[in-house]
């Protein structure tokens, strides 16, 4: 099947000088100008405070895309991106910026044939995303017409909490429409993210097993082995549980659990994730002690060796900090497919072992055939999805150990997408922006899935803003989190999938 590239457009980049620009965004494109799966006719546009030549910027278009680029560079994909960038020296906050960067357009729709389409890609802090979006309505640079596309993208944090959150929607749709604005979660650029929906409706051996009937439980993990490196400051004001779970852990949530929609239009597909999210049940203020858990890490040491130090004593933390490093959840989930199906979710920096997965843990059989055997345990079904490093899927059954007696040992199928299909160069943005560029919302939140989000886990944050965690740090760096979330399991008769480091 072709390739669709999408229309003639311009990507306007804001804040070009950033770390996102060099390692993730210049990289993904030279990826999708070697998948030919970037347009014809294509600009680039990064704007920035620092003065910079359109030559200096064609310059640093290179130098970054050869330091991070996820495989051999292509030279002539390359040399494309270098002849199609240009660049804009202006303060953002400024409207004379604005004014020039319409002019840029215009200049850009006739050398490079965009046709006057275009999308922004705010690569910038958080507080100032309403500050240019309100800047490019008023320059009316979002306005559509003239057969003409803009689209905004947004990177998360949508928010910090459910009023902020709503705020900031109400201020976007002042000056845009729904459809043209992308809420990014680059985790959504992963095949075996994109691939849950397959997986799950595209085999029919698997969705009818997919509900409360089979399944025991689903666990969630996602852990990084780093700590907050040099992002100590804005870890510090934001924590994990704001960082990763309304947005990150959330979309994993709503593509295990979401009912099948009627197409794979982005709005079907949205909407069915946001019935999930809407059926989670927000926990009382008096029962947050009892399904959520917050940790912080304290000096330990590595799978490597290596000793690291506390969170408390990395750069620009507070000595004192009350932030958390580390959370576990247990959610439920009131619908008719998963009712009485905890969802146990957990996520942490400074763990053993840098890994995503989707575990959904089946009921176990009835020991009754076997009550005249050696048999006195059957070992569950168990399906993971592995999301990162290493994209795949493992199928867990019981198989009869060869011999005279009546033995079973677990065994475990396991697909890996480098296997079958070859490992792609991939940032992880590649999927975005090729979606962005050909109008497809489905792996972009709405409004409503953004509010949605923030709704679940409001509770949670006005009960631990309500005073300091007594026991922080409690648990120490290279394991995996304070035994508070163990016993989160434990009291239900459960625990957590073992992950090898």
């Amino acid at each position: 099947m072709a390739v669709i590239a999408g229309d003639p457009c311009a990507m306007v980049i804001f804040g070009a000088s950033g770390d996102l620009t060099k390692r993730k965004l210049l990289p993904a494109l030279h990826n999708l100008g070697e998948q030919g799966q970037l347009p014809h006719a294509f600009a680039v546009v990064g704007v920035a405070r620092s003065a910079m030549s359109d030559e200096e910027f064609r310059r640093k278009v290179e130098l970054d895309v050869r330091e991070h680029a996820t495989g051999p560079v292509n030279d002539a994909v390359l040399e494309r991106l270098k002849n199609c960038a240009h660049y804009l020296s202006g303060d953002i906050r400024d409207p004379a910026t604005y004014t020039a960067l319409e002019d840029l357009l215009a200049r850009l729709e006739r050398a490079h044939g965009t046709g006057g389409n275009a999308f922004f890609y705010l690569a910038t802090a958080p507080e100032l995303f309403t500050e240019i979006v309100g800047r490019l309505g008023s320059a009316g640079l979002v306005r559509q017409e003239g057969g003409r596309w803009r689209r905004v993208v947004i990177e998360k944090p949508f928010g910090t909490d459910l009023e902020s959150a709503r705020a900031l929607n109400r201020r976007l749709r002042e000056v845009l429409d729904e459809r043209q604005i992308y809420r990014i979660d680059h985790y959504l650029g992963k095949e075996t993210v994109q691939n849950i929906l397959v997986f799950r409706f595209a085999n029919g051996i698997f969705e009818p097993i997919w509900n409360r009937r089979y399944v025991d439980h689903v666990q969630i993990t996602v852990a990084e082995t780093l700590g907050v490196e040099q992002r100590g400051d804005y870890y510090d004001r934001t924590g994990a549980l704001r960082d990763m779970v309304p947005n990150h852990i959330a979309q994993l949530v709503t593509l295990t659990a979401m009912e099948p929609p009627i197409s794979f239009d982005a709005d079907a597909v949205r909407d069915e994730q946001t019935k999930i999210l809407k059926a989670i049940q927000p926990p009382l203020c008096e029962d947050v002690e009892r399904c959520a858990v917050r940790g912080q890490y304290g000096p330990g040491t590595l799978a490597t060796g290596e000793s690291v130090p506390g969170y408390r004593q990395e750069p620009n933390v507070r000595p004192d900090s009350p932030t958390e490093t580390f959370v576990a959840l247990k959610l439920a989930i009131d619908d008719w497919r998963w009712a009485d199906v905890p969802f146990y979710v957990r996520t942490g920096k400074r763990l053993p072992a840098r890994v995503t997965e989707i575990a959904i843990q089946f009921r176990r059989p009835p020991l009754l055939l076997f009550r005249d055997t050696p048999v006195d345990y059957l070992h569950a079904n168990r399906l993971v999805l592995h999301i990162q490093p290493n994209e795949g899927i493992t199928l867990r059954f019981g198989a009869k150990v060869p011999g005279a007696a009546m033995k079973l040992g677990p065994v475990n199928m396991d697909f890996e997408y480098a296997d079958y299909f070859g490992a792609p160069s991939s940032t992880g943005y590649e999927k975005l922006l090729y979606d962005c560029i050909v109008g497809d919302a489905t792996l972009f939140q709405r409004a409503d899935m953004v509010e949605a989000g923030w709704g679940v886990v409001q509770p949670i944050l006005d009960v631990w803003g309500s005073g300091p965690p007594r026991d922080f740090p409690n648990y120490a760096a290279g394991t995996w989190g304070p035994a508070a979330a163990d016993a989160l399991l434990t009291r239900d008769g459960r625990r957590w999938r073992e992950i090898e480091g």
